[in-house]
């Protein structure tokens, strides 16, 4: 007589909708109350779930907020070919300042820019996967602006996204200044011009 198999227990197995609980709870209460008061205990509860379920996936706060935090800072900016750098570059401008003034991310970027400052493993986490998100608009974008010859041939990426995104995240996670109606138009001419100087 065949018996059904039974699901092995704890640890080997670890849900998918658990673990997206959790991921939830963490940005939740990043946003909340900040990495400095943040506590598994807080984030067990919003989640639903007990504190075992978050030491599974996780050994400590810092391990568990750097590794969802990577995940959500590396994930790629979606950047489709509009066929100018003028369209490529409103439609980039338009998703990151769009991302800037999200609720969530607007109270915690600047409290994990500042715990940064005195965290070192925070600071070189955020530092690589915006370094590698960096590299890869730059290259898309600047690539395919002289490919069409839209911008001189050695324009440096690195430089370029700076110069693009430097502004918005001043003006709304810095100095958290609203954008006017035109901000964007004004800047997507001026970032224009000072590249196709070179």
């Amino acid at each position: 007589m065949a018996t059904a198999k039974r699901a092995p227990a704890g640890a080997a197995v670890l849900r998918g909708d658990i673990t997206a609980a959790i991921r939830n709870a963490v940005m939740h209460e990043l946003a909340e109350v900040g990495y400095g008061r943040l506590s598994i205990e807080a984030v067990a509860r919003r989640a639903g779930v007990g504190k075992t379920a978050i030491y599974r996936r996780w050994s400590n706060k810092l391990e568990m907020v750097l590794e969802i935090v990577s995940d959500v800072a590396g994930r790629s900016v979606p950047l489709p070919d509009t066929g100018s750098f003028a369209g490529d570059l409103q439609l980039l401008m338009m998703i990151v300042s769009r991302a800037l003034q999200h609720r969530i991310a607007s109270q915690i970027i600047p409290d994990l820019m500042a715990e940064a400052s005195r965290n070192p493993q925070i600071a070189e986490t955020l530092q690589k996967a915006l370094r590698t998100h960096q590299q890869a608009v730059g290259e898309k974008l600047i690539g395919q602006a002289v490919t069409r010859g839209e911008l001189p041939p050695g324009t440096d990426p690195e430089v370029a996204v700076d110069l693009i995104l430097g502004p918005l995240y001043w003006r709304l996670a810095v100095s958290r200044t609203p954008l006017g109606d035109d901000y964007l138009e004004t800047l997507i001419r001026v970032v224009t011009a000072a590249l196709k100087t070179g």
